[in-house]
C-alpha cells in the first residue's frame, strides 16, 4: 500500500518517464530502425521533447477516472497502434500515415491486398483482435484508484495542461522547432516527428481565412468578375479534341542515374519528347497522392495551401460543386468524360466527377477488362477503346480525362515476369533488382498504350490534342541525388497534336498545365486558368491565387458575382446502357442470361434482390442456383464498391420463358447518377 501511495504521489512524472519511451518506440517503428530513432532523438531533443509532451498532453484524461492504469494502457496502445500504422504503409510507399489516410479508410482497405498478402493480413487481424482481447481483460481486472477523485481539481488541471500545451505548440511554431507548411510530408514527419504531423493533417485542412480575404480584394483580384468569362477565336469546327492522359506512378525511367537497361523502356513517348512540347512536371506528392496532382490539373489549384496532407477529394469536393476543366470546356460546347481503369468510388471520383461538371464517367464498372498486371492492376490498353467510345457519343469536341491504373504499386521484389521485355542492371540487391525490372515493364507496357492512343486519336481523322503526364514517382525509396534533376517531384509530361502548334519545351507544375494548353489553343475559360494565363508573371501571383482558391472552396464566392459556373452535377455513369436479349434455361437448375455490355460488375437483380451470378463474357451471365416465376422483374446493374449501385438496364418481365423489355425503367441519363442514389436511399 504505501509503495502504490508513493508511485500516485510520483504518478506524473513516471507518466511523464513513459510517455517519452513510448515515443522513441514509435519514432523506432517509424523509422524502422532504433538507431535512426536515437539520431533523431539526439539531434532534435525539442522536437522530440515536444512530441513526447504531446503524448503525455492527451493521457492526462487518466486522471478523470479510477481505472487510470487501464486508461494509460489504452492511450499508450491507440498511440502505438497508430505508429504501427504508419511504419507498415512505409514499408510500402513514400508517403507516410496522414490524417486523410483515415477518412480514406474505406479506400485503404479496397487496396490492402495489393500490399498485403492474405497471410500477412490474417496475422494483423489476430493480432489486433489478441490487442482488444487484452484490452478488455485488463479493463475488467485492473485495479482502481483507491483515493478520492477530486473532479472539481482534476478537470481545470487537466484543462490548463492542453491549454498550456496549446500554448507551447504555439511558441514552437514562431521559434520553428515545427511548422505548419509540410513542402515535403515525408521529410515533414521525419523532422518533425509522428504525432504532431499526424495530428497536423487530421486537423488542419482546408484553406485558412486569408488576413485580407474581403469583397473588395476578391473584386481587384479578378477584375470584376472578368476572370470567369469564357472566350476562344477558334470557331467550332475547329476546336481540337482535347484529352489529358494521367499515368500511374510514371516517370522517365533513364532519369534514374545508375539504372542501365536492355532497351530504351519507352520508346515511343521518347520520340514524342523529342519531336513535341515536353519537360518536368511538378507534382505536389511522391509515391503516392495520385488524386492531388489529379486535382491540381483539373483544377488549377495549388495543393500547397491546403492542409498538410489532405486530399480535397475526400474532403470539400466530394461535398460541393467545383469549377475545372470540365465546367471550363464545357462552356464552349465540350462534351466532357472522365475514365478511369479503377473503381469509380476510389478516391470518391464518382462523386467529384459529379461535382467538377463531367458529362460522363467510365470507370472500371463499365470496362470488359480482360488483361491484369502479375498483381492484380487492369493494364492501361483497355482505355484506349473506351476513350473513343465516350468520345463517340457526342456530336461535337470532346474533352477527355483519363486516369490510368497499371504502374501502380506495390511492385513485387520477386521475379514474377517470365523473359521480361526490358532487363535492368546496376541493381546488385536481387530483391530491388525484381521490383525496379517489374516497374520498368510495366511502363513499357504504359508507353505502348501511349503510342497506342496516339494512332488511335491520329485514325480518327479530327484534330487533336493529348497530353501525357506522369502523377508521381513510383515508391522505390529514391532520393534527390538518384535522379538526374535532382528533384523528387519532378515526372515528365508531353503535349502532342496534329495541328501544328509549336514546340514549346518547358518545366510546369502539376495546377498550370491546364491553362498553359489551354492557352496554346487560344482559349481562355474557367476562373482559375484564366488566372494563371493573366497574372502567371505578376508580382502577388501566389499569394492571390490562395485568395481566389479559399474564395471559390471556403469563402462567399464573390468572384462569381451571384453566378457561379457549377451549382449541381448532371453526370452520367458509363457511356452505354446494358441490355438484355434472351434467358434460357442452364444445365439441370439455373439460368444462362444473354444480353450486351456485361462486365464483372454487372450485377442480376430479381425483383430486387441480388442473385447469384457468374459472368463468363460481355454477352452472358450465368445465374447457376436462381428460381424465377411468371412476372419477376429482372435488372442488371454495375455495381462498385460498397454495393454502389451506378447505373442499372431497364426491367425486363419474364413471360412465357422470355424477356419483355419495359422502356424507361432504367436509369434516368438526363439527371446525375448521384441525384437518382439519393432519391433511392
Amino acid at each position: 500500500m504505501k509503495w502504490c501511495n508513493f508511485f500516485n504521489k510520483i504518478s506524473l512524472i513516471l507518466q511523464a518517464l513513459g510517455c517519452a519511451v513510448l515515443y522513441f518506440v514509435i519514432e523506432a517503428i517509424c523509422r524502422h530502425s532504433f538507431t535512426e530513432a536515437w539520431t533523431y532523438m539526439t539531434t532534435r531533443p525539442l522536437v522530440f521533447a515536444y512530441n513526447a509532451a504531446f503524448i503525455f498532453t492527451t493521457m492526462l484524461i487518466v486522471y478523470l477516472f479510477r481505472k487510470r492504469i487501464f486508461w494509460r494502457i489504452f492511450v499508450g496502445s491507440l498511440w502505438l497502434f497508430l505508429g504501427i500504422v504508419n511504419g507498415v504503409l512505409l514499408l510500402n510507399r513514400v508517403t507516410p500515415f496522414t490524417g486523410p489516410d483515415v477518412k480514406n479508410l474505406t479506400d485503404g482497405l479496397s487496396i490492402a491486398k495489393k500490399y498485403l498478402t492474405h497471410t500477412q493480413m490474417t496475422i494483423g487481424a489476430v493480432l489486433l483482435g489478441i490487442a482488444v482481447l487484452i484490452l478488455l481483460i485488463i479493463l475488467i481486472r485492473s485495479p482502481k484508484y483507491r483515493g478520492k477523485l477530486k473532479y472539481k481539481v482534476n478537470i481545470p488541471l487537466v484543462l490548463v495542461g492542453v491549454l498550456a500545451f496549446g500554448g507551447i505548440t504555439q511558441l514552437a511554431l514562431e521559434k520553428r522547432v515545427l511548422s505548419n507548411y509540410f513542402g515535403n510530408i515525408a521529410f515533414a514527419y521525419e523532422d518533425y516527428g509522428f504525432p504532431y504531423c499526424f495530428a497536423a493533417s487530421l486537423f488542419n485542412t482546408g484553406i485558412n481565412q486569408p488576413s485580407s480575404y474581403s469583397e473588395e480584394t476578391m473584386k481587384e483580384i479578378s477584375n470584376d468578375g472578368a476572370l470567369t468569362t469564357s472566350e476562344t477565336s477558334l470557331p467550332s469546327e475547329e476546336r481540337p479534341n482535347i484529352i489529358f492522359v494521367q499515368l500511374e506512378s510514371y516517370f522517365d525511367p533513364t532519369e534514374v542515374e545508375w539504372l542501365r537497361f536492355s532497351e530504351d523502356p519507352i520508346p515511343n513517348l521518347r520520340k514524342l519528347y523529342a519531336d513535341y512540347s515536353s519537360g518536368y512536371f511538378k507534382v505536389p506528392s511522391v509515391g503516392a497522392g495520385t488524386a492531388n496532382t489529379e486535382f491540381e490539373v483539373l483544377t488549377g489549384m495549388n495543393m500547397r495551401f491546403f492542409g498538410p496532407g489532405e486530399y480535397p477529394y475526400k474532403t470539400v469536393v466530394k461535398n460541393q460543386p467545383c469549377e475545372s476543366a470540365a465546367t471550363a470546356l464545357s462552356a464552349l460546347g465540350y462534351g466532357t468524360h472522365g475514365l478511369h481503369n479503377n473503381g469509380g468510388n476510389f478516391y470518391s471520383r464518382a462523386k467529384v466527377y459529379d461535382h467538377m461538371g463531367f458529362d460522363s464517367f467510365t470507370s472500371k464498372e463499365f470496362m470488359n477488362i480482360l488483361q491484369l498486371t502479375p498483381n492484380g492492376w487492369a493494364k492501361d490498353e483497355v482505355l484506349v477503346d473506351n476513350i473513343m467510345e465516350a468520345m463517340d457519343t457526342t456530336e461535337q469536341q470532346d474533352f477527355v480525362f483519363t486516369v490510368s491504373v497499371q504502374g501502380h504499386g506495390d511492385y513485387p521484389e520477386e521475379q514474377l515476369i517470365e523473359n521480361p521485355k526490358i532487363k535492368v542492371e546496376g541493381i546488385d540487391d536481387e530483391a530491388k533488382k525484381n521490383k525496379w525490372e517489374y516497374y520498368v515493364n510495366m511502363v513499357y507496357e504504359m508507353d505502348q498504350f501511349a503510342g497506342d492512343l496516339v494512332k488511335a486519336v491520329e485514325d480518327r481523322g479530327e484534330p487533336a490534342v493529348v497530353v501525357f503526364y506522369g502523377d508521381h514517382l513510383p515508391t522505390m525509396g529514391l532520393t534527390a541525388e538518384d535522379l538526374k534533376s535532382r528533384y523528387l517531384y519532378n515526372t515528365n509530361y508531353v503535349i502532342w497534336d496534329n495541328i501544328g502548334l509549336e514546340q514549346q519545351d518547358r518545366n510546369i507544375p502539376a495546377y498550370q498545365l491546364m491553362a498553359d494548353v489551354m492557352n496554346r489553343l487560344d482559349i481562355h475559360s474557367g476562373t482559375l486558368f484564366n488566372y494563371h494565363q493573366q497574372r502567371q508573371n505578376s508580382k502577388n501571383y501566389l499569394s492571390d491565387l490562395e485568395l481566389l482558391q479559399y474564395d471559390i472552396l471556403y469563402g462567399k464566392q464573390y468572384d462569381y458575382k451571384g453566378n457561379p459556373p457549377i451549382t449541381e452535377g448532371h453526370m452520367e455513369m458509363g457511356v452505354k446502357d446494358a441490355t438484355l436479349t434472351n434467358i434460357v434455361p442452364y444445365l439441370e437448375k439455373g439460368y444462362s442470361l444473354y444480353g450486351e455490355n456485361f462486365t464483372k460488375s454487372s450485377k442480376v437483380y430479381v425483383n430486387g434482390e441480388k442473385q447469384k451470378s457468374t459472368f463468363l463474357n460481355n454477352t452472358r451471365i450465368v445465374l447457376p442456383s436462381t428460381e424465377l416465376s411468371e412476372g419477376d422483374v429482372i435488372t442488371v446493374s454495375q455495381v462498385g464498391s460498397s454495393n454502389t449501385i451506378f447505373r442499372t438496364t431497364d426491367e425486363y418481365i419474364y413471360q412465357g420463358g422470355q424477356l419483355v423489355r419495359q422502356e424507361g425503367t432504367g436509369t434516368d441519363t438526363t439527371k446525375s447518377w448521384t441525384e437518382q442514389e439519393n432519391e433511392e436511399k
